[in-house]
């Protein structure tokens, strides 16, 4: 089985936008007997999050995952072109997932508890794959889960892209933060005071540095939906 993640680019992605892509949408989805099911919609809860960076124009406003038996098969074909009809750019990746922090089991299609900041990460040109990875999930993971509020944290690896034309991207990570983290520095690190939320953020800056992840990266806040896990209940 192999996992594939779309990028929906969207200048209008207004509420009516973002409800229609998790019902209407995600029916067609589903009914391609899809074995997974997600989707991450930028809408009201939080979209005026501080927690936003963003390179891409316009703006990455949804990011729908999908689990298929073959990246190349009919199922995806097909699911590309209904998500195509909803989006002025739409770009898909395959990708190896690892997941340091499960997130929270949820009823199919009931919204994650908090946010999920949806992270588009480029490895710079001055570091090698193997050097880039290292830093990235050997080094840099228990300091993102040790200096953040994070309770959820999946680390997907493109493998290449599937879209012609597809934005370059090398990374793509989902954490999950409590709500009040959209709006306050110190819910998003945990922090109990200043000098802690400054120690934190000195730790967390000097750990992204070192594989690039503090520079040329889209962040995208996201209100988070899981209709259908390959997992079924344990994830």
């Amino acid at each position: 089985m192999e996992k594939v993640i779309v990028t929906l680019q969207h200048a209008d992605a207004d509420d009516a936008w973002c409800t229609a892509l998790r019902t209407d949408v995600v029916e067609g989805l589903l009914a391609l007997d899809l074995p997974g099911v997600a989707v991450n919609v930028r809408d009201a809860p939080v979209r005026d999050s501080m927690m936003t960076l963003t390179t891409l124009n316009p703006a990455v406003a949804g990011v729908v995952g999908l689990w298929t038996q073959q990246y190349y098969g009919a199922q995806l074909t097909d699911a590309l072109a209904l998500l195509r009809k909803t989006s002025d750019a739409v770009a898909a990746y395959l990708v190896t997932e690892s997941v340091p922090l499960a997130p929270p089991v949820t009823a199919p299609g009931e919204r994650t508890e908090g946010f999920a900041n949806v992270a588009l990460l480029r490895r710079p040109a001055d570091l090698d794959r193997d050097t880039w990875l290292r830093r990235w999930h050997l080094d840099h993971t228990a300091v993102a889960i040790e200096t953040q509020s994070t309770f959820g944290y999946t680390q997907n690896t493109v493998v290449r892209p599937l879209t012609d034309g597809a934005p370059r991207i090398d990374a793509i990570v989902e954490e999950l933060f409590p709500l009040a983290a959209t709006g306050d520095l110190h819910a998003f690190f945990g922090a109990a005071d200043d000098a802690d939320l400054g120690d934190r953020m000195n730790r967390m800056v000097a750990s992204t540095s070192a594989f690039g992840a503090n520079v040329d990266v889209d962040t995208v806040p996201t209100s988070r939906y899981e209709f259908r896990s390959p997992f079924g209940g344990a994830r």
